[in-house]
């Protein structure tokens, strides 16, 4: 069970993966944010679906994390973490001594001795983790993993991927823009854009227009670096999360000024739903697009 703690409330889904099928989405809830205290909050989570029986994930918000990217480390396995500590030492603004880290791999191109091969690294405060994991324990809810969006968001690019092509994937929240590109099931870019949903929702034609062209820079700047480092990746298109209304508006913008298809994501095209009709609507899956992305997840590593 992946649980995200927004600022509008708690959402919490769970998803099955059955052989030779669709991912079945297999709950969506969310409960509105109140003046119960989070723990009151996640114990109901766990009453309503037997909380106890699940490992459970907890996916931190922008700017609880910092991700960088990195040249590999020349070290063995069991030694890379604490390599990747000096590597941080100085690129954090608090003591390292204070940051819970994990690294993620990048594969370089199988073709070429593995050459490109990079690391993305994540950091977090010890403190912040604490209290994360004490939320949880006074909830008797199992926290098995603590995820990030971007992992997440690449859980279902890799849904979309066509084999032995790169995929785009946009989405925008409260918080800003995404976008990930994905090859092989593996995260390549994650990169944020400073243009929030509500900026996409404004009434104001011309505050749109101009986060319309913020946007098409952004990408434009983006998957040409991302062409130019890993040039052994063919990007297929650019797909936008789920958005609402405005989707269609952003993807006719998009499509003529980039190089790349666009296309709007359907979650019902790649997840199975009929357990959640309510999420049909593409608003509904606007408000669960990253947290059914975390309840993917199928690694076992940890923050």
């Amino acid at each position: 069970m992946a649980v995200n703690l927004a600022s509008e409330g708690v959402y919490a889904a769970s998803v099955r993966r059955p052989p030779s099928a669709m991912p079945e989405l297999k709950f969506f809830n969310f409960y509105p944010k109140s003046d119960k205290p989070l723990p009151e909050q996640l114990e109901k989570i766990g009453k309503d679906v037997a909380g106890k029986d699940y490992r459970c994930s907890l996916m931190l918000l922008p700017g609880e994390y910092q991700l960088f990217s990195v040249d590999a480390l020349n070290v063995p396995q069991d030694e890379l973490k604490t390599a990747m500590r000096w590597r941080l030492k100085d690129m954090l603004d608090y003591h390292i001594d204070d940051a819970t880290i994990d690294v993620l791999d990048v594969p370089g191109d199988k073709n070429a001795g593995g050459r490109g091969h990079s690391l993305y690294a994540v950091a977090a405060r010890n403190q912040l983790i604490a209290e994360r994991q004490s939320l949880f324990f006074d909830a008797q809810l199992p926290l098995a993993i603590i995820d990030i969006p971007d992992m997440a968001q690449r859980n279902i690019s890799a849904l979309l991927e066509t084999e032995g092509r790169g995929l785009a994937l946009l989405s925008f929240d409260e918080y800003g823009g995404l976008l990930t590109v994905s090859y092989g099931g593996e995260l390549y870019l994650s990169r944020r854009l400073d243009v929030r949903l509500p900026q996409l929702l404004s009434e104001d034609v011309d505050k749109k227009i101009a986060a319309f062209e913020r946007i098409t820079l952004e990408l434009q700047r983006s998957l040409d670096h991302f062409d130019r480092l890993y040039n052994f990746i063919a990007t297929a298109r650019l797909v936008l999360a789920p958005l609402g209304a405005v989707a269609a508006e952003l993807q006719a913008y998009l499509a003529s000024n980039l190089y790349l298809p666009v296309e709007i994501l359907k979650l019902e095209s790649v997840l199975d739903l009929s357990k959640t009709p309510a999420l049909l609507d593409a608003g509904m899956q606007r408000a669960a697009f990253m947290t059914i992305g975390a309840a993917l997840r199928q690694e076992e590593t940890v923050l």
